[in-house]
């Protein structure tokens, strides 16, 4: 099966060739218009692709998004980096993984931007064909995500974050510095609304070819709108309502719902990809020479991935993610009472002594390298249980860029699903959110809640359900922490000023060694600090100077 995604762009990527540098500085993308590009669907799809082509990167949802978690209490840095204030949130100024996605998703803004300025162009003198007026609904999209990705990382309700339309000038945009909105709540307004125009021409999951899957599709636009309603409540409470009038359309118009499987979302074999539960993802194919994908799979790994292939080791799981999910133990259906029949908590993590098989082979886990954490990331390992999974296709053979064959999600309906139960405990809906919460549980063989959900409930499900995933448990945790109801309010600050704990081995290559469990050995310094003015990243000071005075620092950086 052909994924789209993995498509060299070759004649897309010569008008997209422009600079990084300065992220603030808007480019034209070259000489190329609609009178010398636009001209067949090819060009429209071409240069579509590139769009989507940037999210993978390593810059971006490949690796440098995912440092931030160590902000929150699930992942710790199984290799100790050189930006330890970011985990410790005790930045000062922007460092290396902020400036990366900072300049990736700006830069796909830009190119969004220019893009549907094209299609609009050619539109009105003409109609787009329907290859055209689906492109020109995939850089709505595009747009919104990029846009969306930036909003919440660095606005305010007192102070939004540059943005600007090409498209609202009738003279053509001048390719100045984008005005810093008033409000993030401003910038909100501006996604949704361009949400809804890709929603209005984008088809349906089931009108696309398999050789076209993972483009963007009507659900996914109602699945991004629930989670900026869900982040935007932040500031606003009374957008929770939008959040489950989108979750229902999802369910009653696009028949999203959860997989049959926890698994299904987590596999190699292509005939799942497509299931009810799929939202939006980054299709990665593994396979020889490298070929495209999302890098984190392989990054996940245990470093040098006991000489199987060269596995980065970047990510661990904390010990205080392995606690949490083994609450669940207690309440499962088969009443086994013991963590080896935790469905969710085996597939999402391996700790010591667990069977697992790896390249055909059956192997109980343990580790040497780096930082001890005493766990591995399960959620991705299933590509990499192949025998021979690199020369029979499952696995990359290029070690600078260790993707693996996986539907990899950045949005699944359970996140939706669980954004609604949210939403349905703001709005004073205990039973709706029970529901909603109970069918997460069923799927993964854990009792019903014994009553009405809480505030506790829906944080658990939220953290266990989700981990490791681009869902953003740190983003969670920040704006639960400044605009949530007390009782999860006080989790959030709980985890935020935490340091994650790990289990340290008498013996590291004995699987069967006993352990104590304490503090993670890396970042133990300064000791975190909550402040609700650490919802958002600082801007770079070079950013800030460049700008001349249209763009202002993040109150307390």
């Amino acid at each position: 099966m052909k994924k789209y995604i993995l498509s060299a762009i070759a004649v897309a990527g010569v008008f997209f060739m422009t600079s990084c540098e300065d992220f603030l500085q808007p480019t034209s993308e070259g000489a190329y218009s609609t009178d010398t590009y636009f001209q067949t669907d090819q060009q429209a799809i071409d240069a579509i692709d590139a769009l989507y082509d940037g999210f993978q990167d390593e810059g971006c949802f490949g690796r440098e998004i995912m440092w931030e978690q160590g902000a929150a209490n699930d992942f710790v840095w199984g290799r100790t980096r050189g930006y330890p204030a970011l985990a410790t949130l005790s930045l000062t100024g922007s460092v290396g993984p902020l400036n990366d996605a900072w300049g990736k998703l700006t830069k796909q803004q830009q190119k969004a931007n220019w893009v549907i300025d094209q299609l609009l162009k050619k539109q009105g003198k003409g109609n787009l064909t329907a290859i055209e007026t689906r492109s020109l609904g995939e850089a709505y999209f595009i747009r919104a995500l990029a846009h969306f990705y930036i909003a919440y990382r660095y606005g305010t309700k007192d102070q939004g974050v540059p943005f600007v339309r090409y498209e609202d000038f009738a003279d053509g945009y001048k390719y100045t510095i984008p005005p810093q909105r008033a409000t993030v709540m401003e910038n909100y307004q501006l996604i949704i609304e361009d949400l809804d125009k890709a929603e209005a021409l984008l088809p349906t999951i089931d009108q696309y070819p398999d050789s076209e899957f993972g483009r963007a599709h009507k659900a996914a636009c109602a699945g991004y709108k629930a989670k900026v309603y869900a982040y935007w409540a932040c500031w606003d409470k009374t957008q929770y309502a939008n959040v489950i009038t989108e979750v229902n359309k999802m369910i009653n118009q696009y028949g999203r719902d959860l997989a049959p499987d926890f698994t299904d979302n987590f596999t190699s074999d292509y005939a799942k990809w497509r299931n009810k539960e799929y939202v939006w993802s980054i299709p990665s194919e593994g396979g020889g020479n490298g070929k495209g994908g999302i890098e984190f799979v392989g990054v996940s790994m245990d470093n040098g991935a006991w000489g199987y292939m060269n596995g980065w080791g970047q990510f661990k799981p904390s010990l205080d993610i392995f606690k949490e999910m083994q609450k669940d133990t207690k309440d499962l259906v088969n009443g086994a009472g013991n963590d080896d029949n935790n469905y969710r908590l085996r597939k999402s993590i391996l700790e010591y002594n667990q069977p697992f098989k790896f390249f055909g082979d059956d192997r109980v886990f343990w580790s040497t390298r780096d930082v001890e954490a005493g766990f591995m990331i399960a959620k991705y390992l299933e590509p990499f249980t192949h025998k021979d999974a690199i020369n029979t296709g499952y696995v990359s053979d290029n070690s600078d860029w260790p993707t693996a064959r996986i539907n990899f999600p950045i949005m699944r309906f359970a996140d939706c699903l669980l954004l609604r139960a949210e939403a349905y405990l703001a709005t004073g809906n205990a039973a709706g959110a029970t529901a909603d919460i109970n069918k997460i549980r069923a799927r993964v063989g854990i009792k019903p809640l014994p009553g009405n959900a809480t505030w506790a409930d829906l944080y658990h499900e939220r953290r266990c359900e989700l981990a490791f995933e681009h869902s953003d448990h740190l983003y969670d945790l920040k704006r639960w922490a400044v605009g949530g109801d007390a009782a999860i309010k006080a989790l959030a600050i709980a985890e935020l000023e935490k340091h994650p704990d790990a289990r340290h081995y008498e013996d590291r290559s004995n699987p069967e060694s006993a352990y104590t469990e304490g503090p993670y050995l890396d970042y133990q310094t300064p000791a975190k600090k909550w402040e609700d003015w650490k919802i958002v990243f600082p801007y770079r000071d070079t950013e800030i100077s460049n700008a001349n005075g249209a763009l202002k620092q993040n109150k307390g950086y």
